[in-house]
């Protein structure tokens, strides 16, 4: 996969994301794609911070922007290569001091397969 593609899917992530759109953000993502999230590991420790399927990334996304109508990500870098984008952003909410946040998406056949976030 190109850079460009990879670049233009990760752009789609955190336009959704941003948006709030649920169904845009899954569908850039595998039926049963993984998630491992240290937020997902202590609000919903059963998960040790990992979930697996569309409908779990519904329930923890749902959640998210339930919580928090102002989250908001700016994205400040993204490196791909031929399956991946490392994406570094900062996360902002209301009331909170905002987060510098990586997050690695493995893409395969122009879907997410797996995404993992480090918070720094």
């Amino acid at each position: 996969m190109t850079t460009e593609k990879l670049q233009s899917i990760a752009y789609k992530w955190f336009e959704a994301f941003n948006d709030h759109n649920l169904e845009q953000l899954l569908s850039l993502y595998d039926e049963e794609a993984a998630h491992f999230s240290p937020k997902l590991k202590i609000r919903k420790p059963e998960t040790e911070g990992l979930v697996v399927g569309q409908e779990a990334l519904r329930s923890w996304w749902q959640d998210a922007f339930d919580r928090l109508p102002s989250l908001h990500y700016k994205v400040t870098s993204l490196t791909a290569n031929t399956d991946r984008v490392f994406m570094e952003y900062v996360r902002s909410v209301d009331g909170e001091m905002d987060m510098l946040v990586a997050e690695v998406l493995v893409v395969k056949e122009n879907k997410i397969v797996a995404s993992r976030v480090y918070h720094g």
